[in-house]
């Protein structure tokens, strides 16, 4: 556990020691400073398993990741009044879900644009094979969900570095097609538990066996969702830096430094001599060399960094600051004026709707930054100038 000076809640130790008694864990559970209690698996963890998977703790929301780039803006390009500049971002993006009974979903595209067109060409083949072994996934919301950024913590933002140079930097996964795929899985693996895994401490830590029916179908499923999660990541920058040609009248460059890297998800990697899939669940991979990064919240700083492959954290690292409360207590505890004080200095979102993504509802960052030093090197600190959420 890299958790020192962070606190950890009973709940969350409870449900890691359950993952690692799993007769599947290879060595250890790494454990990250942004840890906290999640569904079947602990957020901010990192689970090496043998020739086994386990649907519940790679999640749903399948190659949740981040992307950021640097561009040869500056502070001082920036228009006093940034709302424009939200606006903007706000247009060429769908945010946000409406509930199925309002009828179209606003945050997916009702026609989408050449940019999801040309990523959906690449990916539509290989769904329809998936989808050709489980209909399920077929009705979903996939090539029009593909360059949106949804809701809950997703979002995009505009921030300044130590240099005052802009990078845009966002934060999403693979919207509804991927939870529908995430929900499917977690749903077979656990009437699989039901007939071989009769003493798993939490049906939602049910696993897939190497040979086992559905085993090559996940693993290929969650493969193309994490393409898709990518994709869809380039997608809204692609459109993101297009807006903000519209209404900054410099012109600038894009990509300086870029780095697209998920948080959730699962891949096979060797570790101390031994071919296993490591699930990041809530955790980024840091091997040496390797760029990331980690976020705050709403109102923090976020941080670009490079890995120091620490062979005890499976070359991992946090993916953020990691939240100390639920989103229901955070809306109980907080009020609209606590939100509009957090994020002052910052052009976005402060209405009772985002009060669960206050700043006081996460870890202190530098608190975590200080945990995970073994782990990795800070390259960039960032400050957001503007966040749009859904």
């Amino acid at each position: 556990m890299w958790t020192q000076g962070v606190p950890v809640e009973d709940e969350a130790r409870d449900q890691l020691a359950n993952i690692s008694r799993l007769p599947i864990v290879f060595k250890h559970v790494a454990v990250m400073p942004d840890v906290h209690l999640g569904i079947g698996a602990t957020i901010g963890s990192v689970v090496p398993t043998i020739k086994a998977i386990i649907p519940a703790a790679v999640g749903v929301d399948l190659g949740c990741g981040m992307m950021a780039c640097k561009t040869t803006l500056t502070a001082s390009d920036l228009p006093d009044n940034l709302s424009a500049v939200r606006a903007a971002i706000e247009r060429a993006v769908p945010v946000g879900m409406t509930p199925k009974r309002y009828g179209r979903d606003k945050g997916s595209w009702e026609t989408p644009p050449a940019e999801t067109d040309a990523a959906w060409t690449r990916l539509v083949q290989e769904f329809d094979e998936i989808c050709a072994a489980h209909p399920r996934i077929q009705n979903t919301n996939n090539h029009k969900h593909l360059g949106t950024l949804g809701t809950g913590n997703h979002f995009i933002e505009l921030c300044l570095d130590e240099q005052q140079a802009v990078w845009i930097m966002l934060h999403s996964g693979s919207r509804g097609v991927g939870n529908a795929i995430g929900s499917h899985f977690i749903e077979l693996a656990k009437k699989d538990a039901e007939r071989n895994q009769a003493n798993l401490p939490d049906q939602n830590l049910a696993y897939f066996e190497e040979g086992a029916q559905y085993f090559g179908d996940y693993v290929k499923a969650v493969g193309w969702a994490q393409k898709f999660a990518a994709a869809n990541r380039e997608v809204m920058m692609i459109r993101t830096i297009n807006a903000l040609r519209k209404v900054i009248a410099k012109p600038f460059e894009t990509h300086l430094e870029a780095v697209n890297c998920h948080h959730n998800y699962v891949q096979k990697e060797t570790h101390f001599g031994q071919d296993v899939f490591v699930t990041r669940k809530g955790a980024v991979n840091a091997e040496a060399g390797k760029l990331g990064i980690i976020p705050g919240s709403m109102g923090a700083k976020s941080f670009i960094v490079r890995g120091k492959g620490h062979p005890e954290s499976f070359n991992s690292c946090s993916h953020g600051a990691g939240r100390t409360m639920s989103r229901t207590k955070a809306k109980k505890l907080f009020t609209v004026e606590d939100h509009k004080r957090a994020t002052e200095g910052v052009e976005c979102r402060k209405d009772a709707e985002v009060i669960d993504e206050i700043p006081m509802a996460y870890k202190d960052i530098d608190a975590v930054m200080a945990a995970q030093r073994e782990l990795v090197d800070v390259v960039h600190v960032l400050k957001q100038v503007v966040c749009v959420k859904g």
